[in-house]
Parts: C-alpha cells; structure tokens; sequence
C-alpha cells in the first residue's frame, strides 16, 4: 500500500466517531464485556459450563474481571484524561483501534485458549496495559506534567500482578494466583483514591455549587501515603515475604479511617438528590469499608473474600459507572445529567456490594442468595448503561467538534 493510501485510510479511520477518544471503544466495550462475563458466571454457579477458559472459570472470573473488565475502564478514561492533563492529543484514528484489537485479542485468548501452549494468551494478554502506559509516558513527558507519572507505576505494577497470575496457572501455584489478585485488587483501590480525591469534591462542590473544601496536606499525604502503604505490604506478600496478620490489618486499618475522614470532607450528604454524585460518594465509601473488613480478615475474623468484593463491587464497579455515565455525557458535549435509570444503576450495584460483603458477613447462610442477587444486580446496572450510552458513544460530538 502506498504511503498516501496508508495516511487517507488513517484519516477515514480517525473521523469514525467512535475512534476519536479513548472512552469511546473501551467504555463501551467493558461494559458489554462485564456482563457477558457475569452471565457466565452465573451460568457456572448454576452448574452450566458455557465456557472452558484458560486457566478455568475460576481463575478466568478473577482474572478477567480484573484485567478485562476493569483495565478497559482504567485504558478508557487514562488515554482520555491525559490529553486534558497535558493539552496534547491523545490516541486515535487507527492506532486506538489497534490498541482495542489487543484488548480484544486477549479477552478471545483467554475465553477460548484452542490449545494453544500457555505463554501465547499470557504474551497477547500482557501486552495491553504496558501500551497503555507507553502513551501516558509519552504525553506526560512531552508536557511536563509531573504529578500525572503516578500512574504509570501503577499500570506496571498492575502489569506485574498480571503476570504473576499467568505464572500460577502455569505453575498451579493457587497461592500465588490468590495473592496476585489482592495486589490488582488493591493497585485499582489507589487509583481509585488518587482520582477520587481530583475530582469528587470538585465535581460536588461545582453542582451544588459551594465552595469546594481546601485540601488538608497531613490528611491528603495519609490517605495516599498509607494505601499506598498497603499496596507495597500485599506486593513483599505476592513475592513470598511472611508479614504478620497484626501489621497488615494496622496499615488496613490506618487506610480505612484516613480515607473515610477524607469522604467526609467533601460533602457527600448534601449530594442525595443527584445520583451521579452520590454514586461517587458511595462507591469511595466502600473504600474504607473493604479495607476495615480486610483488616479485620487479616485478623482471622473472616475471609479476604468478602473485603476483596466490597472493594471490587462497591468501589471499582460502583466508580467505574458513575465515572463513565458522567465522562461519557462531557465528552460528547451533552448535558451532564443523570439519565432516566442511571440512579436505579448506580443504586443496585451498592446494593450488589451490601449483600456480597457486609451482609454475607453477617448472615453466611445465605450466600447462594446473596451470590445470584449481586449477579443479577450488577448485570441490570450495566445493562441500563448501555441502553443509554451506546448511541451517544458512536456519534460525533453535539458541538462538531474533535473528540
């Protein structure tokens, strides 16, 4: 092909709407995604095998929740972000649409391995987030936006426990699978705390308008500090270091309150009567609730498990959604609203993380109910997403412009 066919086909490629941002093609794609995957998950609790993965449906619902589900969301709204952080134009055209096909290429290897040897899916797989991260590295070095390199020691050590996973199914190291999941589990937690605290008290103070709380330095370098803290603990233990239950759930408890005092400076009661906000109020609650009931696991009290999907549900599933409903209305130059459904949405997934974690806590005899209802809810949420929000993300922009 001729360079001038090669640059017309980049530019067609470009003006399709849904390849201009980042948030278009993965916001669409890991909600669909989620709920396939759910759907499968409850078909397998129900005793219905429809997939035979890599690794097992097990290790292929951690996984994939993790870095299926949840890195779209991450790539999604990075790659979109960091062309407002640094004012330089972020992925398009063809080359977004290539960085999809390697999401998507993973997300087939690993659903439908056709036995091929193990380091293939791991190898298609891996590659996403480091490209990822190169884009983010070579915006924010580009501008000089300093603050914003946070994030790519994040992508790759989210990298590094998606590896980690891969070794233990090839190993059969369940240890080190478990393990490697807490650290990508604790790894969005922080992200989620580093982007919560940009824009949660901003976007409450904007609606309501009032004036947004001035930062408390000590109580911003704890919160940051000691989940980061944690972070670094569950990594010496992915790595084989035996660190005392008492010092993990000291640094998770630290964490939880830090965090919670945080929250709730910002305003959060005054938000009830607009979902897109307390929907964010709400999933970074669950924030300090997932790492008190961590902490209390650490003590033997009771399982990681249900710390790890009060976090995963209550806080990534439950932000993700009010984060995409509310990025996806301002990048396409539409009123920020909420939409008929969406407070129903965010709604039913705190719900989900209620019955998955505290109250499964409480009432352990209930667990298949508690299993399917958190099933079916995060479904329905995700579902009402995508009714709205599917048009939207395939047109231009309401004002024409880029983006």
């Amino acid at each position: 092909m001729q360079p001038s066919s090669l640059s017309a086909s980049s530019s067609m490629l470009t003006r399709l709407p849904v390849a201009r941002l980042a948030f278009r093609p993965f916001f669409l794609l890991a909600a669909l995604f989620s709920v396939v995957s759910m759907v499968v998950w409850l078909a397998f609790w129900h005793g219905d095998i429809l997939l035979r993965p890599h690794g097992g449906l097990m290790f292929w619902h951690q996984h994939e929740m993790l870095f299926g589900f949840a890195a779209a969301v991450v790539a999604g709204f990075l790659l979109t972000a960091v062309q407002n952080w640094t004012g330089l134009p972020s992925l398009r055209g063809g080359p977004l649409l290539a960085l999809v096909g390697v999401w998507l290429a993973g997300r087939l290897l690993m659903a439908v391995p056709m036995g091929l040897p193990a380091w293939l899916p791991m190898l298609v797989d891996l590659a996403f987030l480091p490209l990822v991260a190169g884009v983010m590295a070579r915006l924010v070095i580009a501008a000089r936006r300093w603050r914003n390199l946070i994030f790519l020691p994040a992508l790759a050590l989210l990298t590094l426990a998606n590896l980690a996973m891969h070794l233990g199914v090839m190993n059969g190291d369940a240890e080190l699978i478990r393990q490697a999941a807490y650290l990508a589990v604790l790894l969005v937690t922080l992200l989620m705390v580093v982007v919560g605290g940009r824009v949660i008290a901003m976007f409450t103070a904007n609606r309501l308008g009032r004036a947004k709380p001035a930062p408390i330095p000590a109580l911003e370098a704890l919160a940051l500090g000691s989940t980061l803290a944690v972070v670094a603990a569950q990594l010496l233990v992915m790595l084989g270091v035996s660190l005392p239950g008492a010092l993990l759930a000291a640094l998770m408890g630290l964490a939880a309150l830090a965090n919670a005092v945080r929250l709730g400076r910002w305003g959060g009661l005054a938000s009830w009567r607009e979902p897109l906000l307390w929907g964010l109020h709400g999933s970074y609650a669950f924030i300090p609730v997932g790492l008190a009931m961590w902490a209390l696991a650490a003590l033997g009290v009771f399982r990681a498990e249900l710390a790890v999907h009060a976090l995963t549900i209550g806080g990534m599933g439950t932000m993700m959604l009010a984060m995409m409903s509310r990025v996806s209305l301002g990048h396409t130059a539409r009123p920020i609203r909420t939409l008929p459904g969406i407070g129903v949405a965010l709604g039913l997934m705190l719900a989900a993380a209620l019955l998955r974690a505290p109250v499964l806590a409480l009432f352990p005899q209930i667990t298949h109910w508690t299993y399917n209802l958190g099933i079916l809810f995060w479904c329905l949420a995700y579902l009402i997403f995508l009714f709205h929000y599917t048009v939207p993300l395939f047109m231009p922009r309401l004002d024409g412009k880029d983006g």
